[in-house]
């Protein structure tokens, strides 16, 4: 891969995202090395690494694979000296600019450098931007009232849901609208982040600087809490910090993959912290909303689909926001590269991979397990999802969950939205119930189980 390639995918880049995203992020990001399609690029610190994975990892593997002719994959390295604006200032010059009205002998002036606080937010976080259905209108507006009077009713609030599901869109948002309406001092960090940075204080001796850094501020928000599982001494200057800033009215927003119970090697006193105040989940968006999520993302970035290619990727992306705008992101740099405009089969082409490795990573889907249940035990499908106590029905509905939650990667909350929308708690409760028949060795139990998993598998296999 040379030079060029790389300068043309950092233009194309430019062109598709908000200006002072590219300007914030992008200016720290260097070409490191390519090898057989395996891409290095440099990057000054895990906070940058982690941006760059969760937003720009597809954007930029799309259009350099796109650009080249064949298929890379990109690793971001940490390069404490990576931070240099040299690439950017080659993109700049390599990309066409109208003409300034500017008198010649004047120089443009600088752009001022964004401070560290500018670069713990995505400006592209707000509320405006974030599509709210059935799915996350709670969260949603609840996220809006702490923003508006932080540190009063929902204090603290835990917003928790799979991936790609708006959980880091809305905690950036409340800092977002806080950092532009008030004066208040906003910190956002991942756990990941908030951990690295203690060891690191402990290392350089300056623990004081660390603790002055997240206890005086007037809202912190932390993204990833499932991260501090096992780490018990992150876990008592969280705590700590917790406290002090509660105990003087300061508003706290964590966020998380899974509900608080489901966590592992946590102390109970921090779980008890996490659970005094509002719990929120945030479930998979239903069809209305993501085609609503899919045209608002068209209309930002000037682009026409047409109604069957967004029924398309509405109906095949069911679970995650972040591939619905991966597959956007695709076919519009297809068009835009090629000059083509994208045909319902188009479509289907280009994303057919991206499309299977949504649907279920291990071909095993929670429909096919409760049709396979159901056809067993000749239980109507709706009935399992349904509210039906009877027996006949109880049984083949907590098998069907213990086996969603054994074959699948999907989590208690994402499983009870397929049951007909029931709550995490009683997903957890039926898989309990389950595993501890299992545990009591019923051999009739044991054998039907391992019966309905092998089906299951040999049936995946046939698709």
């Amino acid at each position: 891969m040379n030079e060029e390639l790389w300068i043309t995918t950092l233009s194309q880049i430019k062109e598709s995202i908000p200006e002072n995203e590219y300007a914030s992020w992008f200016s720290r990001l260097s070409f490191g090395s390519e090898k057989d399609g395996k891409v290095t690029l440099y990057v000054p610190s895990a906070f940058v690494r982690d941006r760059f994975e969760q937003q720009f990892r597809d954007l930029l593997e799309n259009t350099l694979s796109e650009l080249g002719g064949q298929q890379y994959t990109i690793e971001f390295e940490i390069n404490k000296s990576a931070q240099n604006p040299q690439n950017v200032k080659k993109t700049q010059q390599s990309v066409k600019t109208e003409p300034s009205n500017q008198p010649a002998e004047q120089k443009p002036s600088k752009p001022s450098k964004p401070s560290q606080d500018d670069l713990m937010f995505n400006p592209a976080y707000t509320f405006e931007s974030f599509i709210a259905g059935d799915n996350s209108s709670f969260a949603y507006s609840a996220c809006m009232a702490i923003a508006k009077n932080p540190g009063s009713a929902y204090n603290p609030c835990l917003l928790y849901g799979g991936v790609g599901l708006g959980k880091t869109h809305l905690i950036q948002s409340i800092g977002n609208y806080i950092r532009q309406n008030t004066k208040l001092k906003v910190s956002y960090v991942t756990a990941e982040n908030f951990t690295n940075e203690f060891i690191q204080s402990l290392n350089d001796k300056n623990p004081q600087q660390f603790k002055n850094k997240y206890r005086k501020v007037s809202v912190l928000l932390i993204d990833d809490i499932h991260f501090l599982q096992g780490k018990a001494g992150v876990q008592q200057e969280l705590f700590n910090t917790f406290n002090d800033l509660y105990e003087t009215g300061r508003q706290i927003v964590f966020t998380c993959d899974r509900p608080v119970e489901e966590l592992k090697d946590i102390s109970d006193r921090l779980r008890s912290r996490f659970e005094r105040g509002l719990n929120i989940d945030l479930l998979p968006p239903d069809y209305e909303t993501r085609m609503a999520i899919l045209r608002k993302k068209c209309e930002d970035r000037g682009v026409v689909l047409s109604n069957e290619v967004l029924d398309y990727i509405a109906s095949n992306i069911s679970s995650n926001v972040r591939a619905l705008e991966s597959c956007l992101t695709k076919l519009i740099a297809y068009s835009e590269l090629l000059h083509k405009d994208i045909s319902l089969e188009t479509a289907k082409e280009q994303l057919r991979h991206i499309i299977s490795s949504n649907n279920d990573t291990s071909g095993i889907s929670i429909d096919l397990i409760i049709k396979t249940v159901s056809a067993y035990f000749n239980v109507p499908p709706a009935d399992i999802k349904g509210k039906n106590k009877n027996q006949s029905v109880v049984l083949p509905r907590q098998i069907a969950m213990y086996l969603a939650r054994k074959l699948t990667d999907f989590s208690t909350t994402e499983i009870g939205y397929e049951f007909g929308g029931k709550n995490h708690t009683t997903v957890m409760y039926n898989v309990q119930k389950m595993e501890a028949r299992l545990k009591s060795s019923e051999k009739e139990i044991n054998s039907l189980i391992d019966k309905l998993e092998t089906q299951i598998r040999l049936e995946s296999r046939k698709k």
